[in-house]
C-alpha cells in the first residue's frame, strides 16, 4: 500500500460527510476510548466495549465500500509503468549552476502532467520525490509504448512567444485568404467555469523563444490575478521591439507547440518586465507563470523504470489472494483445535482485525501494492500472538480457583504489559520504515503500522469484550484448551556460553560469506541496473539455450534465472543499465516458436540504487536507536542492550543466509528483514516482560534462577506464536509469487532465529551486564512499582 500524491483523508471516502460531522464521530469514539479505560466497572465497561466495537468496524466497512473504488490497485497488481524522473542542475552560460528550487520541480511536474494526459492515460499519479525528482505512474501502459513515454518525458519544454495574425477571426471565418506563414491553432481557455475553445491563427515561427525567459510569478493586485516575467538582456531588447510595433494585437504564450494564453499588447514594453493580466483565476495565473519558467529546458534523466503487465499483475493478484486465505485457514484452524472455545473468539477478533485493517487502507485512500498483501499475511500471523498471551495467562490464572470473570479480567491486565511493549516496538521500526522507504516497501510498511494498531485494539477490546458477553449469557463456563508442553523447568542459561559462542561462529561466518559475495549480494534495486521478465506463451526453451543468447549478446555480466508462480513460470534477465530491452528482443527472435512476452521491465540507475542502500541502513539505525531508548525508559538499560544484541544477531544471519543461498537482496526483502528487527524485539520483550514481573513480585532465587523461570513460563507462547507466524509465512512462499518468495523467505529465517535469540542471546547478554556493573538487578529493576511497569 501506499499513500497517493493527492491524498485526502476521510472527505474522499466521504463525499457526504461535513468536517463538523467527521469532528463529531471522532470526538464520541474518543470520549468512548477514554471511559472505557476509565471505568472500573465491568458492566460498563463491556456496554462500552460493545459500542466501540460496533462503531468501529462498521465504520471500517462503509470506509471499504465498495471496494473496487475504495481499495485502488498499484500499477504491480493491475499492470502498467512508473518512471523516477530527476532534473539536472546545469551551468548556464557565465557558468553558474542554477539549483533546482521546489518552485521549479512543481513547475517541472506541471508540464510532465500535460504531456502524459496527451498520450491518453487515464489516472496517472505524478509526485514529487525529495527535492529533485518526480515520480510518474501510469497505469495500463504496456510495454509496446515505453519508448514512446519516454521520449515524451525526456524531452525539453518548448517555449516560444508568437504573434497572432491582426486578421485571425477573418482568416478563420474565411473572408481572407491564409497566409502562407501562419497557421492555425487551437486555443481553450476556461471562464467564469466554462471551458471555451478559440481557434487562432499563429505565426509558424517564433518571434521570442522562450529560453530568454528568467523568471516569472504569479501576483494578484487591484486588477485582480495576474502574472509577471523577466527577460534576459537579449529577450528584453527583442520584446521591446515585438510590442512598440504591435500594441492592440494578440501574441500567443506557445507550450509544445500548444497555446497557452493569448493577451493583447496593450502599450510597448520596455526595460525586460511585462505582466500579463486579463481574468485569470488563481490556478490559471499559477498554471501560465508555471509554463514561462519553463524549467524542463533543465535536462531530465529517468533514474528508475518499473513495468508490469496487466497479466502478470492478475497473476500476482491471485497468488496473493491465494496464498492469503490459505495462510488464514490454517492460523485458524490452529487456533481453534489448539484453544477451543477461546480460539473460536481469538478468529473473530482475527476477522475484526481484517476488516479494521482493510478499513484503514480505505479511509486513508490508500493503493493496495503486492509488498502490502504480504504486509496483510504478515499481520495476520502476528495479531495471534496478542490473543496467546492472553490465553497462556488465562491457563495460569484458573490454577487460582476463582471465579470465571475475575480470572478472564486478570488475565487481560496481566498481558496487558507484554501486549503493549511489543507492539509498540515493532510500530517504532515501522514507522522508521516508512519515514525512510519508497515505493514497494513503503507500502509493506503501510499495512504493517496500520495492522499494529488493529491488532492492539481488537487484543484490548474486542477480545475482552467477547469473553465478558460469553460468561455473561452463560456460553462459557469453564476454559480447557490444549498444552503444547506439560511442564517445563529447562536450564536455558546453563548453556549461555555454549550459545553464545555457536552465535559469534555463524555471525563471523555470515559476515566473512557476505563479503565473499560482495556486490552479488545486492539486486537490481541497489547496484542499478536492468531486469526484465519474460512468460513464454508456448514452446518454452531450456534455460541453458536462453543463458546461451544472453551470452552471445556480450553486453557485460547478465544473469537468467527461472522464477516460478503459483501458476506459471517466468524467465527473468538481470543485466546493466541499458542492456535488458535488447536482449528480451534478442531472446524472442531466437526463439519465435516460444511466442515471448515481456511481462515487467524494470530500469534503476546506480546512483538511486546507492540512494535505496543508505536509506535502508540508515532505517535499520534508527529504528535500533528507537527500540534502545523505548527499552530503557519502559525497562532498564542492560535489557535494552539484550534486545539490541539479539536484533543484530537475527538480521545478520538472517543476511547470511540469503548469501549462502545465492540470493539478492531487493527493497521487499530489505523491509522484510527490518520487519524481522521489529519482531525479534517483540519476542525478546515478552520474556523481558515476565523477567521484570518476576523480579518486581519478589520471587526468590537469583537473577539467573527468575530468568530461566520466567523463559519456561513464556516457552509455551514462543513456540505458539513463532509457529503461527510461520504457517502465514509458508503459505507465502509457497504461493505467493516470485515477487514475494525472498520476503517470505526472510520472515522464516528470521522467526527462526528470532525465536532461539529470545532464549539463548537476549537473556545471557541481560546477565552478563549485570555481573558487568556488579549490582543487583533485583534493586535496578524494581525502582518501579508493579503498577508503573504495567501502566
Amino acid at each position: 500500500m501506499q499513500l497517493p500524491d493527492n491524498f485526502n483523508p476521510l472527505f474522499s471516502s466521504y463525499p457526504l460527510m461535513t468536517p463538523a460531522l467527521v469532528f463529531l464521530m471522532g470526538l464520541l469514539l474518543a470520549v468512548l476510548f477514554v471511559w472505557y479505560f476509565l471505568t472500573d466497572s465491568e458492566t460498563i465497561r463491556r456496554h462500552l466495549g460493545s459500542i466501540l466495537t460496533v462503531l468501529v468496524v462498521a465504520f471500517a466497512i462503509g470506509s471499504v465500500y465498495p471496494p473496487e473504488e475504495k481499495l485502488p490497485l498499484g500499477l504491480d497488481l493491475k499492470g502498467g509503468t512508473s518512471f523516477l524522473i530527476r532534473l539536472k542542475a546545469e551551468p548556464d552560460e557565465t557558468g553558474t549552476v542554477r539549483p533546482i528550487t521546489p518552485a521549479m520541480l512543481d513547475q517541472a511536474r506541471e508540464v510532465i502532467r500535460r504531456r502524459v494526459d496527451s498520450m491518453g492515460t487515464s489516472e496517472p499519479v505524478i509526485a514529487p520525490q525529495g527535492t529533485d525528482r518526480i515520480m510518474v505512474q501510469i497505469p495500463g501502459m504496456n510495454t509496446g509504448k515505453l519508448q514512446e513515454a519516454r521520449e515524451q518525458l525526456y524531452r525539453p519544454a518548448k517555449l516560444d512567444f508568437k504573434l497572432v495574425h491582426p486578421q485571425s477571426d477573418s482568416i478563420v471565418q474565411g473572408l481572407v485568404p491564409p497566409d502562407p506563414a501562419f497557421k492555425l491553432e487551437v486555443y481553450k481557455d476556461e471562464r467564469d467555469g466554462k471551458e471555451i475553445e478559440e481557434r487562432l491563427v499563429v505565426k509558424k515561427k517564433a518571434d521570442i523563444p522562450g529560453s530568454m525567459v528568467n523568471g516569472a510569478r504569479a501576483f494578484f493586485d487591484t486588477q485582480g490575478w495576474g502574472v509577471s516575467l523577466s527577460f534576459s538582456a537579449e529577450g528584453a531588447s527583442l520584446f521591446a521591439k515585438l510590442t512598440q510595433e504591435n500594441v492592440g494585437k494578440r501574441f500567443a504564450i506557445m507550450l509544445d507547440g500548444k497555446v497557452q494564453s493569448a493577451p493583447v499588447i496593450r502599450e510597448a514594453i520596455t526595460g525586460g518586465n511585462a505582466s500579463i493580466t486579463g481574468h485569470f483565476t488563481e490556478a490559471q495565473a499559477r498554471n501560465l507563470a508555471s509554463v514561462l519558467e519553463n524549467p524542463l529546458q533543465t535536462p531530465v534523466v529517468i533514474e528508475e523504470e518499473r513495468t508490469a503487465s496487466a497479466s502478470l499483475g492478475e497473476d500476482s493478484i491471485n497468488s496473493g489472494i491465494f496464498s492469503g486465505l490459505l495462510g488464514l485457514a490454517m492460523i485458524a484452524l490452529f487456533v481453534l483445535v489448539y484453544y477451543r472455545f477461546s480460539g473460536v473468539i481469538a478468529n473473530l477478533a482475527l476477522i475484526v482485525n481484517l476488516v479494521l485493517l482493510f478499513g484503514a487502507m480505505g479511509l486513508f485512500g490508500t493503493v493496495l501494492t503486492l509488498p502490502g498483501i504480504a504486509g496483510i499475511i504478515l499481520t495476520l500471523g502476528m495479531a495471534v500472538d496478542a490473543n496467546v498471551l492472553v490465553y497462556e495467562r488465562l491457563r495460569e490464572e484458573m490454577s487460582d480457583k476463582r471465579p470465571l470473570a475475575a480470572v478472564v479480567r486478570s488475565a487481560f491486565e496481566k498481558a496487558f504489559p507484554a501486549i503493549f511493549d511489543s507492539n509498540i516496538t515493532t510500530l517504532i521500526t515501522a514507522l522508521i520504515l516508512f519515514w525512510k522507504a519508497t515505493g514497494p516497501v513503503k507500502g509493506f510498511a503501510v499495512a504493517l503500522c496500520i495492522g499494529i494498531l488493529a491488532t492492539l485494539f481488537t487484543a484490548l477490546i474486542a477480545s475482552r469484550n467477547f469473553f465478558g458477553w460469553a460468561i455473561e449469557l452463560g456460553l462459557l463456563k469453564n476454559v480447557s484448551m490444549g498444552r503444547l508442553l506439560v511442564t517445563s523447568n529447562f536450564n536455558f542459561l546453563r548453556w549461555r556460553k555454549l550459545a553464545i559462542a555457536c552465535s559469534l561462529s555463524v555471525i563471523f561466518a555470515s559476515l566473512a560469506l557476505f563479503w565473499a559475495r560482495g556486490e552479488k549480494n545486492f539486486g537490481v534495486d541497489f547496484k542499478g541496473g536492468d531486469r526484465v521478465v519474460l512468460e513464454a506463451v508456448k514452446v518454452k526453451p531450456e534455460i541453458k539455450e536462453v543463458r546461451e543468447v544472453v551470452d552471445a549478446q556480450k553486453v557485460g555480466e547478465a544473469a537468467v534465472q527461472i522464477e516460478k508462480s503459483a501458476a506459471k513460470e517466468f524467465f527473468t534477465i538481470r543485466s546493466p543499465q541499458g542492456t535488458g530491452e535488447k536482449l528480451a528482443e534478442g531472446i524472442k527472435a531466437k526463439f519465435p516458436q516460444a511466442e515471448f512476452r515481456v511481462e515487467a521491465v524494470e530500469t534503476v540507475g546506480s546512483l538511486v540504487g546507492g540512494e535505496l542502500a543508505r536509506n535502508s541502513l540508515m532505517a535499520l539505525l534508527l529504528g535500533m536507536l528507537g527500540i534502545l531508548v523505548y527499552v530503557t525508559v519502559r525497562f532498564e538499560f542492560s535489557f535494552a542492550l539484550g534486545a539490541l544484541v539479539a536484533l543484530l544477531h537475527d538480521v545478520t544471519i538472517t543476511i547470511g543466509v540469503f548469501a549462502l543461498l545465492g540470493r539478492e537482496l531487493s527493497l521487499v526483502t530489505v523491509g522484510a528483514v527490518l520487519t524481522i528487527a521489529g519482531y525479534s524485539v517483540n519476542d525478546t520483550i515478552v520474556v523481558f516482560d515476565r523477567i521484570r514481573e518476576g523480579m518486581q513480585t519478589g520471587r526468590k532465587g537469583s537473577v539467573m534462577d527468575i530468568m530461566n523461570l520466567s523463559i519456561n513460563e513464556t516457552l509455551s507462547r514462543t513456540i505458539i506464536t513463532g509457529g503461527v507466524t510461520l504457517l502465514s509465512t509458508i503459505s507465502l512462499f509457497f504461493f505467493g509469487g516470485p515477487v514475494l518468495a525472498d520476503f517470505a523467505l526472510a520472515i522464516l529465517i528470521g522467526v527462526l532465529v528470532g525465536t532461539y535469540s529470545s532464549v539463548f542471546v537476549a537473556a545471557p547478554v541481560v546477565l552478563w551486564w549485570n555481573g558487568k556493573q556488579k549490582s543487583s538487578k533485583h534493586t535496578e529493576v524494581t525502582r518501579l512499582t508493579p503498577g508503573q511497569a504495567g501502566a
